[in-house]
C-alpha cells in the first residue's frame, strides 16, 4: 500500500497520477477482498481515487517505448518494487536520471535501497514486528500487537510523498530532479519517537502499556456506566478541572496525585479511583461535562460511527464519486484543508485499463496501433 498511498496523497493535492498495472491482472490489491463492491475490491478503492489506470507490459520492447513517452514528460516517478528489480531493465534511478536529469524518482521499499536487507520483500505486518512496534503495542501482560491499520505502509507512503515535495522544491531552484528513498522499517523506527529517545538516553526498553502511558496518569480507557471512555489528563491543570468536574476535589490535593509525576508513580493506586468514578455515569454525559471544562476525553467509536459522525462532515471528510460500475461511491476525502488552493472534483478509482486509450492518444499513438498493442498484449 506504501506506494499507492503516497501516489494518493499527491492525486488528492492535484497531481496527474498515471498508474501502470499489469495487463490482465493489475495492481495486486485489486483481488484483496472480501469485501468487494460490484466486482471491486473496497481494498484497492480505499487508496486510489483520482488516478488514471493503464495497462503496459514495458518488459516488452514496444511497451518500454511507450514507458519511454510518457517519462519525457513526467515530473515524478514512484516505484514500489524489491531493489533491485528495476535495475535489471535499466529503469532504476540512476539510468532514467542520465537520460532525465528533471526526473524526481521515489523508492519506496521494506528496508531502503542500500543496507544489508535490501532486496528482502516488506510486508507491513513484518514491519510492524521488526521495527519495535510491536513490542510497545498490546496489554500489560498480553502479547506483542499489531496496529489495526497498516502503518508501515501507510507512513512510509506518508514520508515518501513529503520527500516528492521537497524534491519539487528543490528542482525549481536547482533544475535537477534526485531520487526519495524511503523505507518501510526507517520510516517506523522514526514514529517510536519518544520510545527510541527513551532507550537512547536510559538503555531501557518501553513496557507494553495497553491503552495507557507510561509517562502520563491519568491516561487510560475506563468503564463508563455504559460504554468504556478514553481520559487523556495531560497536565496538573487538566487534572484539577477533572477533579472539580468529578467532584472529588480532594484529590487534587492529595499528596500522592497532586502533580503528573506523583501520578505514575502511584498509577496502580489512582486508576481503580478514577475508574470507580467514571463508571457512575453514562459515558456521554461525562464526554460533554469534561469537554465543557477542556479535560481531553472521548467516547471510543467504532469505524461506522466516525464516518457517521458530525465532526467528519463538518470537515468535508467524506466524499462521493460515480464509479463505472459501483455507482454512488463514498470514501474518505483527503485532511488536507488548503485556503488558497481551489479543490477540484474528485474522480473515482479507475476500472483496470480505464485510460489507456486516452493516455496512448495523448501520446500519440493511433487507434489502429492501440488494437495492434492489445492483441498482443503488450496493453
Amino acid at each position: 500500500m506504501s506506494g499507492p498511498y503516497c501516489t494518493l496523497m499527491l492525486a488528492d493535492l492535484g497531481a496527474r497520477v498515471i498508474k501502470i498495472e499489469r495487463p490482465g491482472y493489475g495492481d495486486d490489491t485489486r483481488a484483496w477482498g472480501p469485501p468487494f463492491v460490484s466486482g471491486e475490491s473496497a481494498y484497492f478503492l480505499s487508496v486510489n481515487r483520482n488516478k488514471e489506470s493503464l495497462t503496459l507490459d514495458f518488459k516488452q520492447s514496444e511497451g518500454r517505448r511507450i514507458l519511454d513517452l510518457l517519462l519525457e514528460h513526467a515530473d515524478v516517478v514512484v516505484e514500489n518494487f524489491k531493489p533491485g528489480t528495476l535495475q535489471r531493465q535499466g529503469l532504476d534511478y540512476a539510468s532514467l536520471a542520465a537520460r532525465y536529469p528533471r526526473l524526481i524518482y521515489a523508492s519506496v521499499s521494506g528496508y531502503g535501497q542500500t543496507g544489508p536487507l535490501k532486496t528482502r520483500a516488506g510486508y507491513d505486518a513484518v514491519t510492524q514486528a521488526e521495527s519495535g512496534l510491536m513490542s510497545v503495542t498490546g496489554e500489560v501482560d498480553g502479547p506483542p500487537v499489531r496496529t489495526g491499520v497498516p502503518i508501515a505502509d501507510l507512513a512510509a507512503g506518508l514520508f515518501t510523498a513529503q520527500g516528492i515535495l521537497a524534491a519539487l522544491v528543490s528542482r525549481a531552484a536547482t533544475g535537477r530532479g534526485q531520487h526519495v528513498d524511503v523505507s518501510m522499517l526507517d520510516s517506523v523506527a522514526a514514529l517510536l519517537t519518544y520510545h527510541a529517545t527513551a532507550y537512547l538516553t536510559s538503555g531501557s526498553n518501553a513496557p507494553r502499556m495497553g491503552n495507557g502511558h507510561a509517562s502520563i496518569v491519568p491516561y487510560n480507557t475506563f468503564a463508563a456506566k455504559d460504554a468504556p471512555i478514553m481520559l487523556a489528563v495531560g497536565n496538573d491543570d487538566q487534572w484539577r478541572r477533572f477533579c472539580d468536574v468529578a467532584s472529588r476535589p480532594d484529590l487534587a490535593t492529595d499528596g500522592r496525585f497532586a502533580t503528573n509525576a506523583q501520578r505514575v508513580r502511584n498509577r496502580a493506586v489512582l486508576e481503580p479511583i478514577v475508574g470507580s468514578i467514571l463508571e457512575s455515569r453514562d459515558c456521554r454525559s461525562w464526554v460533554e461535562q469534561l469537554g465543557d471544562a477542556g479535560v481531553p476525553c472521548g467516547v471510543v467509536r467504532d469505524v461506522g460511527q466516525v464516518l457517521e459522525s458530525a465532526e467528519l462532515d463538518a470537515r468535508a471528510m467524506l466524499t462521493s464519486v460515480s464509479h463505472p460500475t459501483v455507482g454512488a461511491l463514498r470514501l474518505v476525502a483527503s485532511p488536507v484543508k488548503l485556503s488558497g488552493s481551489a479543490t477540484r472534483p474528485d474522480l473515482p478509482p479507475p476500472l483496470l485499463g480505464q485510460h489507456t486509450g486516452a493516455i496512448l492518444a495523448d501520446l500519440g499513438i493511433s487507434a489502429e496501433e492501440l488494437g495492434d498493442l492489445r492483441r498482443r498484449k503488450i496493453v
